[in-house]
């Protein structure tokens, strides 16, 4: 386990260093096939890198790009109906909760298939491009073309020139395309005129800027905050009616029941690696069983989430008391009396194998949570990791508890305080079951959960919770308490101030510490919040001229409207104060829309690995100029740069720690 994490941070390390290049995840390959005297079928098959996902052909609006074919020239021939996908692949239908949307995306291979009516087929022509869009959990990239030509021999285009050098290219008909850019809108930049040449490619120099003062992102952490999502789990697990009380029971037995005290030691600690075993194997079966793409799949299903949240309530309402839910006694029955049947390492394996079925009604829902978490993070180890940590956090008490059983005599004695742990469990599962019937809302369009009514719910809940723990409901099967512990008060005053942070949230407030868990702003039906941070420029040649003027440096921010992290960037970094005031005091902030279609009034062609691409429209012109000037086409992605068109930094891709962007921006700023 330990050599997997570190080649999982070898692996992070290795792309954080790479992540300014070029990256194609998806080879097409493309034939013509004749499927009758009159009949052509257009094949075009996608071989998907692992962890990437190509968009289908239906996407709904506001969604990622879709997969189309555009028939520039059409001879002898016209097309036979949309495009269609063949039988033989293999697509997902889910419910993206990045998206907001139900979306069909291909994983590992695509085949699209376009039929094609033609009189004589032999002599048919056939020219065009398929554009796509393929993302991963991190990033998305640029729309992209890949052509084709059939049945005409198409000639080269000339090598690769920038619009602002008004240099064109020849076009298949062989006659010149007029530049990108109108000379009236900005003039060209030559070394004659002392102007900058904005567009001029600065690939090596970002390479050769020291990244050694990169911040460190979130994401790099991945692993670790899923095993402490797992060790907290089994903390909270232990504090619970099912668990608590067999912890000295169980440490006694085995110290007892032995003359020997060091052979009773080796047992009580062998049965805490024990419950990590059992854990741990449910974990790697977990994983076997559904495998991370159906996990991260299932985590976003609108039904799943639908499930959960009914499971969570159940729980909950147990928890408060209605009534028990337990597993069928014959099971633990049988497995307990194989315990005792069985000696040695065996035998203390089925004895913890019983606590695990024993504990199920208190240990369930939190590690079901946990594991529902972690399904999204799309890692293959994660459920086994946070199996790990939850196992870890249950099996700690009974191995220390038997190297010093003098500890046991300090354990405070079971009683009304574990109901009260159970009580306040069902609370929090309350309200984190809000958080799943928000995913299903939203995917089926229901509308009962807009944002302000997940929050109000939410500040009832945490109201009450507060109350519960003065003292002042009473459940079932609690115990009369004739004060209120100091501890009680402490965390009734959390309570209380968590639900009065949530109010604001019921008139727009971003409600940053619970943003993953609230439905999107955009549902909000009353919102009086206006601090959202709007780019100074969307074009990036008038926004370079601007900075030049102001002499300021600039934060060019290559996005997309169908980039799910680029608004997460927005709504996690964007609003914070400092990053705010930063953006607009000390740079000029220019966002260029890679998926924009607007089209060009002159389009152009360049030829890139030699491959020509047709530039037609407002997106196509931004996305060449990343990967052209920057050498990327990922988004997220961010570039200081100086009013020459410089680099003044290393890029800077999607994190979503204001600090760490705060610490990018202040870290050349004062050099400019």
């Amino acid at each position: 386990m330990i050599k997997r994490l570190l080649l999982a941070s070898i692996a992070l390390l290795i792309w954080t260093g790479i992540e300014a290049q070029i990256h194609e995840p998806v080879i097409w390959s493309i034939e013509k096939k004749q499927t009758g005297p009159q009949t052509i079928e257009v094949i075009f098959k996608a071989k998907i890198e692992a962890g990437y996902h190509l968009y289908g052909t239906e996407i709904p609006e506001d969604g990622p790009r879709a997969t189309s074919v555009v028939f520039e020239k059409l001879e002898k021939a016209e097309k036979n109906g949309k495009l269609q996908v063949s039988p033989l692949s293999k697509p997902h239908k889910k419910y993206d909760s990045k998206f907001e949307m139900e979306l069909v995306w291909f994983d590992n291979e695509a085949i699209f298939i376009q039929k094609i009516n033609s009189p004589d087929p032999s002599k048919a022509v056939l020219e065009g491009y398929i554009e796509y869009m393929v993302c991963n959990d991190q990033v998305c990239l640029s729309p992209t073309q890949e052509h084709f030509s059939f049945g005409a021999i198409r000639q080269a285009a000339a090598s690769s020139s920038l619009p602002k050098a008004e240099k064109a290219s020849a076009s298949s008909t062989g006659e010149e395309s007029p530049a990108l850019f109108s000379p009236l809108v900005l003039p060209a930049a030559s070394e004659e005129n002392g102007e900058a040449d904005y567009w001029k490619p600065v690939i090596e120099e970002l390479r050769n800027i020291d990244a050694t003062d990169a911040p460190t992102t979130r994401e790099g952490w991945a692993l670790w905050l899923i095993f402490l999502a797992g060790l907290a789990g089994g903390f909270i697990a232990l504090f619970t009616p099912c668990v608590w009380p067999i912890i000295p029971m169980t440490v006694s037995f085995f110290l007892k029941r032995s003359e020997d005290k060091k052979r009773g030691r080796r047992d009580a600690i062998f049965y805490g690696f024990s419950i990590i075993i059992i854990y741990l194997t449910l974990g790697i079966l977990i994983t076997l069983i559904f495998g991370a793409s159906a996990l991260n799949s299932l985590s976003t299903s609108a039904i799943f989430n639908l499930f959960f949240f009914a499971l969570l309530v159940v729980f909950a309402v147990s928890f408060f008391g209605a009534f028990e839910i337990t597993l069928p006694a014959s099971w633990t029955t049988k497995i307990d009396s194989k315990a005792e049947n069985t000696a040695g390492f065996l035998g203390i394996l089925l004895m913890a194998f019983t606590l695990v079925l024993v504990s199920f009604s208190c240990t369930g829902p939190i590690i079901g949570t946990v594991l529902v978490e972690v399904a999204g993070s799309g890692s293959i180890i994660a459920p086994a990791l946070a199996m790990l940590g939850f196992a870890v956090a249950l099996s700690i008490p009974f191995t220390l508890f038997a190297i010093f059983p003098s500890w046991l005599k300090s354990l405070p004695k079971s009683g009304g305080w574990l109901n009260r742990v159970k009580v306040v469990l069902a609370f929090l599962e309350l309200a984190l079951a809000l958080k799943f019937l928000s995913v299903a809302d939203l995917a089926y369009g229901w509308r009962i959960l807009d944002r302000e009514v997940f929050v109000a719910l939410w500040v009832v809940i945490f109201f009450l919770l507060g109350v519960y723990l003065l003292g002042k409901i009473r459940f079932p099967h609690d115990s009369e308490r004739g004060h209120t512990s100091v501890g009680g008060v402490f965390l009734a005053i959390i309570s209380f101030a968590f639900s009065v942070y949530l109010i604001p949230g019921l008139w727009g407030a971003p409600l940053k510490a619970v943003s993953a868990f609230a439905p999107p702003l955009y549902t909000q039906d009353f919102n009086l919040y206006n601090k959202e941070l709007h780019p100074a420029f969307t074009d990036y040649d008038l926004g370079m001229a601007y900075a030049a003027k102001e002499g300021k440096p600039v934060v060019l921010d290559f996005t997309g409207y169908g980039c799910v992290n680029c608004r997460e960037m927005e709504s996690s970094v964007w609003l914070n104060d400092e990053v705010k005031e930063l953006l607009t005091k000390d740079f000029v902030l220019i966002s260029v829309y890679v998926d924009d279609k607007t089209a060009l009034s002159e389009p152009y062609e360049v030829t890139e690995n030699g491959k020509i691409r047709r530039i037609k429209t407002v997106g196509d012109k931004w996305s060449y100029l990343q990967r052209y000037k920057f050498g990327a086409n990922a988004q997220p992605f961010y570039v200081m740069l100086d009013n020459s068109g410089k680099p003044i930094n290393r890029p800077y891709a999607y994190d979503k720690d204001p600090a760490n962007f705060i610490q990018w921006l202040k870290s050349k700023k004062s050099e400019n």
